[in-house]
């Protein structure tokens, strides 16, 4: 298994960059090698996490497939206000460009997915809704689909977790942010009205998650349009028990 860490000249971010990739390109002779074509997972971190310190390192071997960890550090995988921080480019475009002149993966949606936990849920989500020629298919566990939230802050106020200032850096004017494509729903409609492909959607929240009611009110929302997805909810908390449990289930459904 080959474990890199790459540091180049990122543009989305005007400043030098890294990621780590893990590519299973080597085998013990006792075990056979996955007979498919190598595909590709990006792998987004949560909220004050950064690339690799989630890494479901026995499953590419198995299923032939490269993870692709950026570092999204805390920018939600949007596109900041301000310059340097596109996270929403960084993910989308820049990344699987280079990989692809790299690398020769990602080539195809059908070979591409991406999948995330928390603050990378809602950014597995929202990127591949943004770009549904790129992703075929996505993971969101236990996602921060917070933009109804955030969208009534005020000025100086602080939910917590962070505040106004940070949001607005993140989602731009959060008495709009609903209405612009920030919201993953946005962007569902988007794609309806276009008579797009969507990607293939698996979703997952523990109940007992702080997260539970904003995933429950996405599932309802792709329910209401109609959007065919998976959607499970089991007892787990905000944490990497639950993630750990259902990273496999989602690699199984993405290349089983």
């Amino acid at each position: 298994m080959a474990y890199l860490h790459i540091t180049y000249y990122s543009n989305a971010l005007r400043r030098m960059a890294s990621f780590e990739m893990l590519i299973p390109n080597d085998y013990r002779e006792m075990d056979k090698p996955a007979d498919k074509p190598m595909k590709t997972l990006f792998l987004l971190h949560g909220y004050t996490g950064k690339a690799g310190n989630w890494v479901p390192e026995d499953l590419p071997g198995k299923y032939n497939f490269a993870i692709v960890m950026p570092n999204g550090e805390n920018g939600f995988y949007l596109n900041g206000l301000s310059t340097g921080h596109d996270y929403q480019r960084l993910v989308g475009e820049e990344l699987v460009d280079y990989v692809r002149r790299t690398f020769r993966l990602a080539l195809r949606p059908e070979d591409t997915f991406i999948a995330g936990m928390s603050m990378g849920g809602f950014g597995a989500l929202h990127t591949a809704l943004a770009y549904p020629d790129t992703f075929g298919k996505l993971a969101a566990l236990s996602s921060a689909l917070i933009v109804h939230g955030i969208a009534k802050m005020k000025p100086g106020e602080d939910n917590g977790m962070a505040n106004y200032a940070y949001y607005r850096e993140c989602f731009g004017e959060l008495a709009t942010a609903e209405e612009r494509d920030v919201n993953p729903e946005v962007l569902i409609r988007r794609l309806k009205a276009e008579n797009k492909k969507i990607p293939d959607i698996f979703m997952a929240c523990g109940t007992e998650d702080f997260l539970l009611e904003n995933n429950r009110e996405m599932h309802a929302f792709l329910e209401k349009e109609n959007v065919p997805h998976l959607y499970y909810e089991t007892p787990g908390n905000h944490d990497m028990v639950f993630w750990n449990e259902y990273i496999v289930k989602a690699v199984d459904w993405m290349f089983g």
